[in-house]
């Protein structure tokens, strides 16, 4: 049991620091950046009406009494209310969730069924046409911003070809393009790193020794190079989930897709503080989550990882 908390324990740690970092630079910037009374009623507001609208939200406390305020009441799940709605923060986030979920899961089954194969393919294709095409493709990929993506796929199949909406999330057809937009940048990041991690691993020792074993060239891909080649595509695949919340920001404005992204930018504009700040959270969360997950999964697959202390007990 030592030996997990001694592996386990700092990581924990580390990820519980970093929800605390962004916690606290979120809401100092936030705060900074502008005056929400002003935003929410208006440059013609009454001094007293501001007044008032800066009273009852805490806004004429001093900066740390508010952060204190909000870091205590966020231990017990209060995030506090939207100051347009007047609903719970963490409500109206919850309420657009599925529909950012939605183009989120697919879009990341997407980015690993394209991305991974067609690494691997390129890799064990090097330096040919195909290896070449697939670079030229990825470059394009990843280079091109998701807005633009997104524009230039509803040029094709929604204006010209007339085959899916451009907007909107009534039919089943509407999750298409706005799946493709977030899943084929992705795709095409994960087969560049997937290239190159199988490069490596197929350059090692081990590599040709079973190659003149007589090992079948599959059989040493499919049970030697691939799973070692996969555990760093599996790191990085946990730093883009929260990759996907941010990128859904501009997906969803360009496709009218009334999820997180939408409300995010309606509360940024508005200085909706409550809001933005679980937002952001839960993007906090998702990407410390996913990368304490794959650490942890790293020590159960190399023992190695847990320290020498461990393996001498």
């Amino acid at each position: 049991m030592s030996a997990v908390f001694r592996f386990a324990g700092p990581k924990v740690l580390r990820a519980g620091l970093s929800i605390l970092i962004v916690v606290t630079f979120t809401f100092v910037v936030l705060r900074a950046s502008g005056d929400p009374a002003l935003q929410i009623l208006g440059p013609s507001a009454r001094a007293p009406d501001l007044e008032a609208f800066r009273r009852h939200w805490g806004l004429d406390q001093p900066l740390y009494v508010q952060y204190v305020r909000y870091v205590l009441a966020a231990l017990h799940c209060d995030f506090g209310n939207s100051m347009l709605a007047g609903k719970p923060a963490l409500q109206l986030v919850f309420e657009r969730a599925p529909l950012t979920l939605a183009l989120m899961l697919p879009a990341l089954a997407l980015t690993m069924l394209i991305g991974i194969p067609v690494g691997a393919y390129a890799a064990m294709h090097r330096d040919t046409w195909v290896d070449r095409s697939v670079m030229m493709l990825t470059v394009f990929g990843f280079t091109v911003p998701s807005f633009v993506l997104g524009l230039l796929l509803i040029l094709i199949f929604s204006v010209t070809l007339g085959l899916f909406p451009s907007g909107g999330a009534d039919r089943p057809e509407s999750f298409v393009l706005p799946v493709l937009t977030l899943g084929l940048g992705g795709a095409a990041i994960i087969a560049r790193f997937t290239r190159s991690a199988m490069i490596e691993v197929l350059s090692q020792l081990y590599i040709v020794a079973a190659s003149a074993k007589g090992v079948t060239w599959r059989q040493v891909v499919r049970h030697h190079a691939f799973p070692n080649a996969i555990i760093p595509v599996l790191t990085l695949f946990g730093l883009m989930l929260g990759g996907q919340v941010a990128g859904a920001v501009l997906v969803e404005s360009v496709f009218g897709w009334p999820g997180i992204g939408q409300l995010l930018v309606v509360s940024v504009a508005n200085r909706d503080l409550a809001v933005v700040q679980v937002i952001l959270l839960l993007v906090a969360l998702t990407m410390t989550s996913a990368n304490l997950l794959i650490d942890l999964l790293y020590g159960v697959f190399d023992p190695r990882l847990r320290g020498t202390n461990s393996g001498s007990q």
